[in-house]
């Protein structure tokens, strides 16, 4: 089995387009994945300013933020400070809004459930 090593610094983002989710603002997103196998998704991706909702049904997700400002806002009203170097984890089952302030730019790890 082989390790890999990525560079998250000026990776080459697909735009994806407007956040289906939206609530306010106009959220738009780009993102790569850098490593993909059966569960697990490891790439780079941003969002421009704006609200919008995501779960995490099926999947837990760990991000880095790399730059740019926000808050993710859990169900119960926690609220997740995004900063660079913020680190956050989203476990299977968990619903949050994002709140970004300034164009979020991430690292992220997703696992399948199962």
């Amino acid at each position: 089995m082989a390790m890999h090593r990525m560079e998250t610094a000026g990776a080459a983002l697909t735009p994806a387009g407007r956040k289906a989710t939206t609530i306010a603002g106009d959220p738009v997103e780009a993102w790569t994945a850098l490593y993909e196998d059966e569960r697990v998704e490891v790439g780079v991706w941003e969002c421009t300013p704006g609200s919008f909702t995501s779960h995490w049904d099926g999947r837990t997700e760990s991000i880095h933020v790399i730059s740019g400002e926000g808050t993710l806002i859990e169900e119960d009203g926690t609220r997740h400070e995004l900063t660079p170097g913020a680190l956050v984890v989203m476990p299977a089952g968990a619903r949050g809004t994002w709140e970004i302030r300034e164009t979020i730019v991430k690292s992220y790890t997703i696992v399948q459930s199962g």
